[in-house]
């Protein structure tokens, strides 16, 4: 098997030093837990959770992208809520990028996120 590559996207919310956007291994790609940052503002899309979780969504999507790889090929997402009760209002917008494959899912009561984000959302796809 191959080392890991470091994978980062330019014009999205830039990674800290201490992690990538993503790594590749092999066929496999880890994205990083994405909040729901509007690259073009670099503030959160909203207040509310549905902004936040469509954005960290589209976030997702580019690095999945940008790595050869779709939402059709998620094998397993992550979602950390700041507020667990507020896990169908975010089941309702991610339902929206999944509307036939369902990846395996789990949604993690956290209790806080960076400046007021509501939602983090990981994933691991195949390429």
């Amino acid at each position: 098997m191959n080392d890991p590559v470091a994978v980062t996207i330019p014009g999205l919310p830039p990674a800290n030093d201490t992690y990538s956007q993503a790594t590749i291994l092999g066929d496999l790609i880890f994205v990083s837990g994405q909040l729901g940052i509007d690259p073009s503002t670099g503030q959160l899309a909203g207040e509310d959770m549905a902004s936040q979780t469509r954005q960290a969504m589209l976030n997702v999507q580019r690095i999945l992208e940008h790595c050869g790889s779709s939402f059709t090929k998620v094998a397993r997402c992550t979602l950390y809520l700041t507020d667990y009760n507020r896990l169908g209002e975010a089941n309702a917008v991610y339902a929206q990028f999944f509307p036939t494959y369902k990846p395996a899912k789990t949604g993690i009561g956290i209790s806080q996120l960076w400046a007021g984000a509501l939602i983090e959302i990981e994933v691991v796809a195949g390429r």
